[in-house]
């Protein structure tokens, strides 16, 4: 067959990939990106669905607008609000299926083949896929554990003219990164001076495990004069409720949010109403404030156990920047005491010690750094963390 050849600027996501090794019994995963499902509130779920079905089954069970269901709408600009961002309306905001959607709308949107985009190195691999099925070069803006380093964003966007930045600021996948409040503010700043789409993921920012993190950007844009227009804001309630209701938004300018809905009546007409209507009246219900405390507590904990046990097992032959929230661990081989610096090498070795993560090469758009790799510690309980990092550190001295 003759594919389209923009597949050749893509391949199947390394992720997918571990996952097939992942069968082997009683293997503890490091590796996912995702909840976990013993902490869904299913009651909650399950009587918000019903509610949906009882008020108005003829609206849930049916088609409904491109841009989302309207109830769903008000309670997600209400839900914004709690965060800060006090001047989102229902009419500001699309819902998508998952935030995923919300990226790949502006991918079709906003790139054409050739376009410079430049993401945070590392970053959601996803993105970087994504980006590129469109035709661009995706450059690279190091990190450190503040965020995105600035002067070296600056230099990349005056000299690539990209048509967006890609980011996530709070508690980044993988880096588990929290941009500083002074760095956010500069962000916007440089949004409005080189006119550049700023795009802010923020999938994980609920998920803090003491105080909160600063402002969202799109929080602070009402304090930088004209930053509002060149912002685009995907959010998701894959992380917080559940990922298989498929619920993300995206809020930006009319004129993008228009965009965005003609190219959503092309790929899946709507996000699933009824999924909507369960949404919406999960929030209405006010379940959310609970549910988040208990994941911000559990991850915490899990969080705390997995850093203690690195550092215990392994000690100076990894490094790592705490996360203040989210779900990952970013970690670098130092290769002290002659131990391995290859992460790629490691994986293997940890497969056969029943143990998994993913490396870290695959989350650089360029550059990839071997050395490092990414461990979540979201779906594994504290025992089998400390397990796992055990194994991990038999799997280091094999």
């Amino acid at each position: 067959m003759q594919f389209a050849k923009r597949l050749d600027n893509v391949e199947t996501s390394a992720i997918r990939e571990l996952f097939k090794l992942l069968g082997k019994p009683g293997i503890i995963s490091f590796a996912g990106g995702f909840p976990d499902s013993a902490m869904f509130d299913v009651a909650g779920i399950q009587e918000a669905a019903n509610k949906a079905l009882t008020e108005n089954a003829g609206l849930a069970l049916q088609y409904g607008a491109t841009e989302g269901f309207g109830p769903l709408r008000e309670q997600l600009a209400a839900f914004m609000a709690t965060k800060g961002t006090k001047d989102v309306y229902a009419d500001n905001l699309i819902v998508t299926t998952g935030s995923q959607q919300a990226l790949d709308l502006l991918g079709k949107c906003m790139i054409s083949p050739g376009d410079k985009v430049i993401v945070e190195g590392p970053t959601f691999l996803a993105t970087i896929q994504c980006f590129r099925l469109y035709g661009a070069e995706v450059i690279s803006a190091p990190v450190d554990a503040n965020g995105v380093i600035l002067e070296a964003l600056e230099q990349l966007i005056a000299e690539h003219q990209p048509k967006l930045v890609y980011l996530i600021p709070t508690f980044g996948n993988p880096s588990g990164a929290t941009l500083s409040l002074e760095r956010r503010k500069r962000v916007l700043e440089l949004a409005v001076q080189y006119k550049t789409l700023v795009v802010e993921d923020d999938p994980y920012g609920d998920l803090y495990f003491d105080a909160p993190p600063p402002a969202s950007l799109l929080a602070l844009s009402s304090e930088v004069l004209g930053s509002r227009e060149w912002l685009a804001h995907c959010g998701s309630l894959s992380k917080v409720l559940s990922p298989g209701l498929r619920i993300g938004w995206l809020i930006a300018n009319a004129e993008l949010l228009a965009k965005a809905v003609m190219c959503k009546q092309f790929s899946d007409a709507h996000t699933s109403t009824f999924a909507q209507a369960t949404a919406a009246q999960y929030l209405l219900a006010g379940h959310m404030p609970a549910t988040l405390a208990k994941m911000r507590k559990v991850y915490a904990a899990r969080a705390h156990t997995m850093m203690h046990a690195l550092r215990a097992n392994l000690g100076d032959a990894v490094s790592f920047t705490e996360p203040q929230g989210g779900l990952f661990l970013w970690v670098k081989l130092t290769g002290q005491g002659g131990k391995l610096a290859d992460a790629n090498v490691l994986a293997k070795k940890a497969i056969e010690q029943g143990v998994a993560f993913v490396p870290g090469a695959p989350f650089f758009s360029q550059n990839p750094d071997a050395s490092t790799l990414r461990l979540s510690f979201a779906t594994a309980d504290e025992d089998k963390i400390r397990e796992g990092v055990a194994r991990l550190a038999k799997a280091m001295a094999a």
